[in-house]
């Protein structure tokens, strides 16, 4: 019974996500996807999301043969890249060894026949919100993929006792048919994150801002050996803080979906700064 329960109010959630998208009156064809990732190409989070977006469309994987989690947007250069290909529920299937980044571009730029229509790069095993999305591969891969004006989602799943993939899954297949039916936007390139919690417990979903509070990081001091200090270093994740920012939403138990926009300038320096175009230096 509980289970009926979950299922149905996950349903409605994900009518009430479609009812906020303009219908446009027409049929369009499958999406395109490539599907990426950083946890590696056997990941239960990459196998779950595949699942459901095979309903959705025509899906090519694209992922590192191995975990790669942290390294942020760095790029595999100054080395032949290893690629391994196979078929799977008839779907290509490419194991990498690069960089998520890499693997996504490889795969725009030489192994797939054409430009897909979106590109997902998750689920990754664990949240990437607020500045630690800077670190996070699994964003870098679907930033490689907004670089080149190709549609783009990170999709993250909190890690918890209750994670469910299948679930997390699920909304992702809704969310892509839905911006498919509709017609991808070019600059769209997405953060999501999903709590660890069963179907019936996720109160809804919020689109959010980042927030920008600094990561908690801490180092600690170990033995040294033969004279040279050893530092362990961790982090604590933050609590909810105020305003509804992604980090916020997850800890309330919302899915939060965050648009991330390529253009790191401020705006504002640029015209507090303008005085330093006549600064004398020669």
């Amino acid at each position: 019974m509980r289970t009926n329960r979950g299922h149905a109010i996950f349903a409605v959630m994900l009518i009430l996500l479609a009812a906020t998208v303009q219908c446009t009156g027409q049929e369009r064809p499958a999406p395109g996807i490539l599907l990426s990732n950083d946890d590696g190409i056997e990941a239960p989070g990459l196998i779950a999301l595949f699942d459901a977006l095979r309903k959705v469309g025509t899906v090519t994987v694209a992922a590192p043969v191995r975990e790669q989690s942290g390294i942020s947007h760095g790029m595999t250069t100054r080395k032949l890249i290893p690629v391994r290909r196979s078929d799977r529920q008839g779907t290509k299937w490419f194991g990498i060894d690069a960089t998520p980044a890499s693997c996504v571009r490889l795969a725009l730029e030489s192994l797939l026949p054409g430009r897909p229509d979106i590109v997902v790069s998750g689920i990754n095993r664990g949240e990437n919100v607020g500045l630690v999305t800077f670190y996070s591969a699994t964003v870098a891969a679907a930033r490689e993929a907004a670089f080149l004006r190709i549609p783009a989602i990170a999709v993250n799943l909190q890690s918890g006792e209750s994670m469910d993939y299948a679930a997390a899954a699920d909304f992702i297949a809704a969310l892509v048919r839905e911006l498919a039916r509709r017609g991808f936007g070019e600059g769209l390139f997405l953060n999501i994150n999903i709590p660890a919690l069963p179907r019936d417990r996720i109160k809804g979903i919020l689109v959010t801002r980042q927030d920008l509070r600094p990561t908690l990081e801490y180092f600690e001091k170990k033995e040294t050996r033969g004279g040279q200090d050893m530092y362990w270093p961790s982090y604590k994740t933050l609590d909810a803080g105020a305003g509804k920012t992604d980090i916020w939403a997850v800890r309330n138990g919302y899915i939060a979906i965050t648009p991330l926009s390529l253009d790191q300038t401020d705006a504002g320096g640029l015209e507090s700064l303008k005085n330093l175009e006549k600064l004398p230096w020669k």
